[in-house]
């Protein structure tokens, strides 16, 4: 999947499942380092758990971040899949 981000340095946030399980995250754009660091800590996390650490993480009073942007592409992928 790949999401177009809002509010964010990041563009894009490309993400693969393995099942519930995130197998890979890869931010384009963004503080490198950190998106490194969120890419890192996620992989091999339940889409849920990531979803409900990540949710409403501002950044700099934005009303989002790469975090939260995170969470709702998951979100997305979530309801995309339940409505299949």
């Amino acid at each position: 999947m790949i999401y177009k981000t809002r509010g964010t340095c990041s563009r894009e946030i490309h993400i693969e499942l393995d099942g519930d399980t995130i197998k890979d995250v890869q931010f384009i754009g963004g503080c490198n380092g950190n998106t490194k660091g969120i890419s890192s800590l996620v992989k091999g996390m339940k889409v849920q758990e990531v979803i409900d650490k990540t949710k409403g993480i501002d950044c700099n009073g934005r009303g989002t971040s790469c975090p939260d942007q995170l969470s709702k592409a998951l979100q997305q992928l979530i309801n995309n899949t339940t409505q299949s």
